[in-house]
């Protein structure tokens, strides 16, 4: 469970990661916004096949790029949730501590890995590009 210390941590360190990207990738987040939660919603879990919260650092929700076509009309909006217990464990080390500068780099392969999906990216391919 995270706390609110722990939340404001967090958004801090979240805050500091969006500053410091590149233009193009914060033009990107205005087209496809960030959300935060603590933890993924049951039905997420279970379409994706996660079977423990802290698994899933982010979601893509929407129709990658790739896959959009004219005559198919837009349902909802594209957004990213990102989930602070997953990136946290992500960021842990061996001895479950959480540095600045480690949760600030789960951050931002996070983003970056879902705005790869929102581009069309799959898994493999973001793996390869350093995102998996």
């Amino acid at each position: 469970m995270v706390d609110k210390r722990t939340r404001r941590w967090f958004d801090a360190q979240l805050a500091r990661v969006v500053a410091q990207l590149p233009a193009e990738v914060k033009e990107k987040i205005e087209e496809v916004p960030l959300h935060v939660e603590d933890y993924p919603p049951e039905d997420v879990m279970r379409e994706l096949g996660i079977e423990y919260r802290d698994d899933l650092c982010g979601y893509y929700h929407g129709v990658p790029i790739d896959q959009r076509h004219v005559d198919q009309p837009v349902v909802e909006p594209d957004f990213i949730t990102l989930y602070r217990e997953g990136i946290m464990a992500a960021a842990a080390d061996e001895n479950g501590e959480i540095s600045d500068e480690r949760l600030r780099e789960e951050i931002r392969i996070t983003i970056l890995h879902e705005l790869g999906h929102h581009h069309g990216i799959d898994e493999d391919e973001l793996g390869e590009l350093g995102y998996g």
